[in-house]
């Protein structure tokens, strides 16, 4: 950050230039990431008195922390133009005019100083309140020439316990607002506020109900500038406790991502009214560029984990010799799998992980997403940790999840599928063929990749996100449907998103974002059912892997269920070896379930959004949004599928359709 003062700073405004600085000795902080025809000012978010005034000054800490408005900084700290007031109001109240700003002996009914402020102590103090007023002023005519109108969000915070009433979240203030000219852009703010949801809270949102909006800030823009419209705003301090100071976090985090997007979608609902331009979202006022402090954490939290992939660790390295001895017994006796070693100290991995600083991310919900990966990272070590104990099942429990009534009725419905003429594709492609015609179809595709043969998998294929490699299981048998199929899955999404982010300024969607086993998952099937490729056989090898990771929940004997799965289910004994070996390595792994439970969200995220998003990278659908968002802002590179992410119904469809419109 740096230091400025106010010729300074107003010199860099007028010249058009960005920079994050402390003005006129830290009295305040201006922070222009972009020009952009929204202001947020949080006037009242300081703490500083000068030390002489320090001497003085009658009223606690507590009791001055008390009349401020803490954190109104952060609940905007989403935003590209922000000034803050590093003073307390107590020095000087910037939301009065400045002969009024310093208190002559008493506020709030208490008395502040010993005796009243000298000439001089008032002076200095007056300085720094004309300081802030002129650097406003250079600011709000900057934008004015720019974009024609401009819109201020002056946001305040308010304590609520001492109003007897009940009382709104947000309240909006309109006395000294045009409203026959801006009234309609109030509403629309309004309305976007009460569209809030915070946790455990009653969200409700009015205007001029407990306060009426007269504050000086509004009044001094009003007298000054013609085409510029400030919003006060107050805001319940349900974010903390307001008699001890105690912070809720998580409230805060959440009020943070509201507010960020109420006046976003407020200014450019103003902008499309008043602007140059009549076709702006709410993207288009916010940040273009990755911030310093964001591109730092990526970077750090890619080096703590990017070792960290799950089924490096939980595929045994011993399949091949104890299918042979399972097999040969007859199931009698369970498989004894052997793992690759962690080599991850888990304690140093988690307090590294926590230890990420993750509060310097300005933007809310790119704040969020970090924080989700971190969360998730956390309990993926504590599944890897517990490869081959009798903690790993409740750990994958944690992380994956387990089927739920609709899973296994979905998983139940499709097993009783009567069998479709001309669906039963005979399986005549080895692990030969198959390596080459992937081989062929990924150069078709210009995805720069290596397919090879493996003896260390347990699906018939698997992407290695990690070189970037197609692995074929060397004993595999193919369909001809299922080499297009697969081609469809493991290269057109599997593949595509590793490489796409690769690509990707930020190495976060290489490890993964939160749910994104689920989503990818999803999408690759999707990707399956848009070629034309998605057979009934497939969609009962989906529901028979619900119906294992079931049977192994309630079992958890690896013989019992190989043996329901022949007697009950009809498999083969390879095929019920290979199927328990999914559901029972690493000493119970629940993630089969999540593949027909993609699809099913999957299908149904595209009736009412594009999915194009979801091959950033290895994203998920809990943040899509966001990632949506960044890519609308041009922080990430727009993914190109390989093909269309659309199903056409037809006629040789109609039976899977039917199937596929039936799973809830």
């Amino acid at each position: 950050m740096l230091t400025l003062t106010e010729k300074e700073c107003i010199a860099l405004i007028n010249k058009g230039e960005c920079f994050h600085a402390e003005v006129n000795n830290g009295a305040y902080i201006v922070k222009i990431d972009e020009y952009s025809p929204v202001v947020c000012t949080a006037i009242h978010n300081g703490h500083r008195l000068r030390d002489d005034l320090n001497k003085s000054f009658l009223l606690t800490k507590a009791e001055r922390f008390y009349e401020e408005d803490p954190y109104t900084d952060e609940l905007l700290s989403s935003f590209p133009i922000v000034m803050i007031g590093n003073d307390s109001r107590f020095e000087y109240d910037l939301n009065r005019p400045k002969a009024l700003s310093t208190y002559f002996k008493t506020a709030w009914n208490k008395q502040v100083w010993q005796k009243p402020l000298t000439p001089k102590q008032r002076s200095e103090s007056h300085a720094k309140h004309q300081s802030f007023y002129n650097v406003l002023a250079a600011l709000i005519t900057k934008l004015e020439q720019q974009f024609k109108n401009s819109i201020v969000f002056d946001l305040h915070s308010y304590n609520h316990q001492r109003i007897a009433a009940d009382t709104p979240t947000f309240n909006i203030g309109t006395s000294q607002i045009d409203i026959e000219r801006w009234g309609a852009t109030c509403h629309h703010f309004e309305k976007q506020l009460n569209r809030m949801a915070l946790p455990n809270l009653v969200v409700r949102a009015a205007t001029d109900e407990v306060f009426q909006g007269r504050g000086y800030l509004i009044a001094h823009v009003n007298a000054h500038f013609d085409n510029t419209l400030v919003l006060p705003v107050e805001v319940k301090k349900v974010f903390m406790d307001e008699t001890t100071g105690e912070l809720y976090p998580l409230v805060l985090e959440e009020l943070k991502a509201g507010v960020k997007l109420a006046i976003s979608e407020t200014a450019a609902y103003f902008m499309r009214r008043f602007g140059k331009r009549k076709s702006v979202r709410n993207v288009d006022l916010l940040s273009s560029t990755l911030s310093p402090e964001i591109i730092s954490l990526d970077k750090s939290l890619f080096k703590i984990a990017n070792n960290v992939a799950t089924l490096k660790y939980i595929n045994p390295i011993n399949i091949a010799s104890e299918r042979k001895k399972f097999l040969a017994k007859k199931g009698a006796v369970a498989p004894e799998f052997n793992y690759k070693q962690l080599n991850i100290n888990p304690y140093q991995f988690r307090e590294q992980l926590y230890k990420l600083p993750v509060e310097n991310v300005m933007d809310a919900d790119i704040q969020q997403l970090y924080r989700h990966v971190i969360d998730n990272l956390a309990t993926k070590i504590d599944l890897l940790c517990s490869i081959g104990t009798d903690d790993f099942v409740y750990n994958s429990l944690k992380y994956y999840g387990q089927p739920d009534k609709d899973d296994i009725a979905n998983a139940e419905f499709l097993l009783r599928a009567p069998e479709i003429e001309g669906d039963d594709d005979a399986l005549i492609y080895d692990a030969n063929h198959a390596v080459k015609s992937f081989q062929k179809q990924a150069d078709e595709w210009g995805l720069k990749c290596k397919v090879e043969k493996s003896s260390r998998i347990v699906a018939k294929a698997m992407v290695d996100n990690e070189k970037g490699c197609l692995l074929i299981n060397k004993d595999a048998m193919f369909s001809a449907k299922e080499l297009i199929a697969f081609a469809y899955h493991e290269l057109g999404v599997h593949m595509l998103t590793t490489m796409n982010a690769r690509r990707q300024p930020l190495r976060v969607l290489s490890l993964g974002l939160v749910g994104n086993t689920h989503t990818q998952e999803g999408v690759a099937i999707y990707s399956e059912y848009c070629s034309g490729n998605l057979t009934l056989n497939r969609l009962k090898v989906l529901a028979l892997r619900v119906i294992a990771v079931n049977l192994m929940l309630e079992q958890r004997d690896f013989s019992m269920t190989f043996q329901a799965l022949m007697r009950q289910y009809g498999q083969t004994a390879e095929q019920a070896f290979t199927l328990t070996t999914r559901v029972y390595r690493g000493g119970g792994f629940t993630k089969d379930f999540l593949y027909l439970k993609g699809f099913r969200d999957i299908v149904n995220l595209s009736k009412s959004s594009p999915l194009d998003n979801l091959l950033v990278g290895k994203a998920g659908i809990l943040d899509l949004p966001i990632i949506s968002e960044m890519v609308e802002r041009n922080m990430l590179e727009k993914p190109v599928p390989l093909f269309g992410l659309e199903h056409c119904h037809t006629v040789e469809s109609a039976v899977i359709d039917y199937l596929v419109s039936a799973i809830r």
